[in-house]
């Protein structure tokens, strides 16, 4: 490693404090439109409980699309490998909210992180709860997990979500159509804006990511959050499907599985090693932040921590 942990955090900060090409915020959602592209943040917990944080590390976000993670989670929680009857686990190669596969592939979404695969796991959340009961058992998960009761969902973002989620909308009436959402449509779309109006810090972020580092389980509590083996899948998944058609190049700049969210949030995973957030709302031409998978890319080469280094 190329110097203390500390210190790597702390100059990839103020390299990204320095940048110029910064990426577009996201426009189309009003409350996200108005967060400025200067924010930059950065936590990384390590497997032996150590935080390292910089920059904006503490200020809250709107994970949006990151949440996906953890609905998936309880979702394969419910129902098992069920879940991949209705939801696929390939790469998309498309934009995260394009309706053009369900077409040909009968209403099966390519994988749980494109929009209509989030919207088809709220709809299995819904198997057993009414909307509101889901959203409160997300909400509980993702703080049990970050171990912070703060965390909240912030209604504003979701009221906004509601308000201009056209595409989503048309998302699950293609799928209704073919049978694969089973409540009324706006039940589980209800569910997914919510979830994804989930705010969290850096710092929150990384810390709730820490079962996906440690093979399922909550290294604080010590409880298994889900098996060794799904933990294995959802970072699988998480590689292949986590920036939507940009995956192939986070995995070719970064090697790490993440998850990514058009609120400008990052989270990733070194198995066994740390897990990592960081925040800078400008989005790159994919909708994934722009300087978040810079400092992700520096990150890895100052640590070794790429799932393609040699041990």
């Amino acid at each position: 490693m190329n110097g203390t942990l500390d210190t790597i955090v702390a100059d990839i900060a103020r390299e990204m404090a320095e940048a110029t090409d910064r990426g577009k915020v996201a426009d189309y959602i009003a409350p996200l439109a108005a967060v400025s592209d200067k924010r930059f943040g950065i936590a990384v917990v390590e497997a032996s409980g150590a935080v390292h944080v910089a920059g904006d590390a503490d200020v809250p976000f709107s994970i949006q699309s990151v949440s996906k993670v953890f609905g998936f989670t309880l979702a394969l929680g419910m129902v098992g490998d069920a879940l991949w009857k209705r939801v696929g686990r390939e790469p998309s190669g498309s934009a995260f909210n394009s309706i053009v596969q369900l077409e040909t592939e009968q209403g099966i979404p390519r994988n749980p992180f494109i929009n209509a695969g989030a919207i088809v796991v709220s709809d299995i959340l819904l198997g057993r709860h009414e909307p509101r009961e889901a959203i409160g058992e997300i909400l509980r998960f993702v703080r049990g997990l970050a171990g912070d009761e703060s965390i909240l969902i912030d209604e504003k973002v979701a009221h906004a979500e509601e308000q201009t989620g056209f595409r989503n909308m048309a998302l699950a009436q293609y799928m209704r159509a073919f049978g694969n959402i089973h409540h009324a449509v706006e039940r589980p779309l209800g569910v997914y804006f919510h979830q994804c109006a989930l705010a969290m810090s850096c710092r929150q972020l990384a810390m709730a990511g820490r079962y996906l580092m440690c093979g399922g389980v909550n290294p604080e509590t010590g409880r298994t959050i889900i098996s060794k083996q799904r933990t294995r899948r959802i970072n699988a998944v998480m590689m292949t499907c986590g920036h939507y058609d940009g995956s192939g190049e986070f995995a070719y700049r970064v090697g790490l599985s993440g998850k990514s969210g058009v609120g400008g949030g990052i989270l990733a995973v070194a198995p066994g090693v740390a897990s990592i957030a960081v925040w800078s709302p400008g989005l790159n031409a994919r909708g994934n932040s722009q300087l978040g998978t810079l400092a992700l890319e520096r990150l890895v080469q100052r640590t070794g921590w790429s799932v393609f280094d040699p041990a």
